[in-house]
């Protein structure tokens, strides 16, 4: 195919925040402009009731119970939770990973998400709401990054699957389109990185996918509620694909008869595709996949097919053709 040149440790060990933070300036505010023609995406809301130090990054987070599910075990320390939080891809803030230096202005409450399209019973779920009232589960998940970066992190969130039964797909509906936010006195990068009309980020899975027992909607980490660079206060986590799949801050969830357009696929179509399973046999067309960078450590590991999930996943993508890696 052408190509184009476009583009463990326990958390009761982990550094106290305080020991790696300091006070630091907050960003300089950015012109309001509104959240497009999506009547429920989440409000460019007073960010003053959110002011907290350093962007609230890792400071009063709630802590949340969840029943720990011990089935996806790892081959791997648990990556240390403050480099887990500063280091991170979230291009609506910024194109460098200290994303943490730049979520401020991000509010992320009020919030709602809402399930609509192809299905029986569409709603609109507080995201409180859903915390509260869905089974959450805590799971250690490895993660790996289109990038060559990877990390292990103890996820808190509710299956996917959970989600999908309760609103009850029509029979046609064969894919789940996701949409994050939009706001762009909030996420500076809305307003003029790459082409700002792929705003806001879309993501997509097949409806298959999105009910494989991996699939997690997760709305904390380290036992403790998202942080804003994360994806607060919900993002996708599909361990078996490339980060990039992870679609953060999500507001709506959407069921369609159609595989949807995704963000990277459309920005850069000859390297970023729908289905972005992990496979050390594909490379990038500007790097290696071949091996994995640890965050923390820099341990070099060799990457695995489907980030060593195929257990749960390979029956999904038989016969294995080569675009079900693009």
């Amino acid at each position: 195919m052408a190509r184009s040149n476009r583009f463990t440790l326990p958390s009761s060990e982990i550094t106290p925040e305080a020991a790696f933070f300091s006070r630091r300036a907050f960003l300089k505010a950015l012109g309001f402009a509104g959240l497009n023609a999506w009547p429920l995406l989440n409000a460019c809301t007073n960010f003053a009731a959110e002011k907290r130090e350093l962007g609230g990054t890792l400071v009063n987070l709630k802590t949340l119970t969840a029943r720990k599910n011990d089935r996806y075990s790892l081959d791997r320390p648990l990556t240390d939770r403050v480099e887990a939080a500063k280091y991170n891809n979230f291009y609506e803030f910024t194109s460098g990973k200290d994303v943490w230096r730049s979520v401020e202005r991000f509010v992320t409450r009020p919030w709602q998400v809402a399930v609509t399209g192809m299905v029986k019973k569409p709603r609109v779920f507080d995201i409180d709401e859903l915390i509260r009232t869905m089974p959450l589960e805590e799971r250690t998940y490895r993660h790996r990054c289109v990038e060559a970066w990877a990390m292990a992190v103890p996820w808190t969130g509710l299956p996917l699957a959970e989600l999908v039964k309760r609103v009850e797909p029509l029979s046609g509906a064969t894919h789940i389109r996701f949409l994050s936010f939009l706001c762009k006195d909030q996420a500076p990068n809305q307003g003029g990185l790459f082409t700002t009309e792929l705003w806001p980020y879309h993501e997509g899975l097949t409806l298959a996918e999105a009910t494989n027992e991996l699939a997690l909607l997760a709305v904390g980490v380290y036992g403790k509620e998202l942080p804003k660079q994360h994806g607060a206060p919900i993002r996708l986590v599909t361990p078996w694909k490339y980060g990039f799949k992870g679609i953060k801050s999500i507001v709506e969830i959407s069921f369609t008869d159609r595989q949807p357009p995704t963000f990277w696929s459309s920005l850069g179509p000859d390297e970023y595709g729908f289905w972005a399973n992990v496979n050390p046999e594909v490379d990038h067309p500007r790097w290696s996949q071949k091996s994995e960078r640890m965050l923390g450590t820099g341990e070099r590991r060799p990457s695995v097919i489907f980030n060593g999930y195929g257990d749960y996943v390979a029956h999904l993508y038989r016969p294995p053709r080569l675009e079900y890696f693009y």
